[in-house]
């Protein structure tokens, strides 16, 4: 842990990590680098993948169990974090999932209940999980933060995907909107694609690769998520202490080129 960061004796709870290659490890890593104090959390089978990243991290981590779709696992974190800290400085959303049927091509066919998984795990977590530890947050006049993948156009093979990332761009405005009285601010990172696990499980992904690496015009390294963590946990500490429902593009100036 350094002392003096930037985030010193900040208290994070960070979701999403699988793999020290997930983009919610570097933030984690940074986050400890920098003097703040991290609790992950993991889900079902996938906890093991966790726990084995979490030991990649510079100081001992704990794993929390929460499955986003469980209310009760939610509200055991919420009270662990009570006990443990008192507070919550800030909260990282870097959770997504879509059954195979809602990607790669399927949009037209894709059946309601696996359309459903997708909007509840991908959007409606980020409301389900902010709720419950808002009275955290707002002892602390905290920041949720999310990670999303740029909405506001079709994608290929992005699918159901896609509209679920645009339900979860539209909850983060509603909740900054109703956490913002608390003094609990809420913005996303609009990242350009990483080759995480996550991004591995999407049929034809080489297709966002080819085109960033020809259209953004900072240049574009899906293999370096360094700089998408550094803006997550710029936005996660007081230097962003006025913004809220913003969505920050991290992708290289990809989304303001044409053709």
């Amino acid at each position: 842990m350094t002392s003096g960061g930037f985030v010193q004796d900040k208290k994070f709870l960070i979701t999403g990590v699988l793999t020290d290659a997930s983009l919610a490890f570097g933030v984690a890593r940074l986050a400890q680098e920098h003097g703040a104090e991290v609790v992950l959390t993991g889900a079902g089978r996938g906890i093991r993948l966790t726990e084995r990243a979490a030991r990649r991290l510079p100081e001992p981590v704990e794993v929390l169990a929460c499955d986003v779709t469980v209310p009760a696992e939610i509200e055991a974190v919420r009270a662990d974090l009570e006990r443990r800290w008192g507070r919550l400085d800030g909260m990282l959303h870097a959770i997504g999932f879509a059954p195979a049927s809602c990607l790669g091509g399927n949009f037209l066919h894709a059946p309601w209940d696996d359309v459903a998984t997708a909007l509840n795990v991908s959007a409606y977590s980020l409301a389900a999980l902010s709720a419950p530890m808002a009275p955290l947050l707002a002892q602390a006049r905290g920041s949720v933060v999310g990670l999303t993948f740029d909405a506001s156009v079709a994608w290929p093979v992005y699918d159901w995907m896609g509209v679920a990332k645009a339900a979860f761009e539209s909850t983060a405005r509603y909740l900054a909107k109703s956490l913002g009285p608390q003094g609990i601010r809420v913005n996303l990172i609009s990242a350009g694609p990483i080759r995480t696990m996550a991004a591995k499980s999407i049929p034809g992904f080489a297709k966002f690769e080819d085109a960033w690496t020809e259209r953004a015009p900072l240049g574009w390294d899906i293999t370096d998520g360094e700089t998408v963590a550094r803006s997550t946990l710029a936005l996660m500490s007081d230097w962003f202490g006025g913004t809220t429902g913003e969505i920050v593009h991290v992708d290289g100036g990809y989304h303001a080129m044409g053709a």
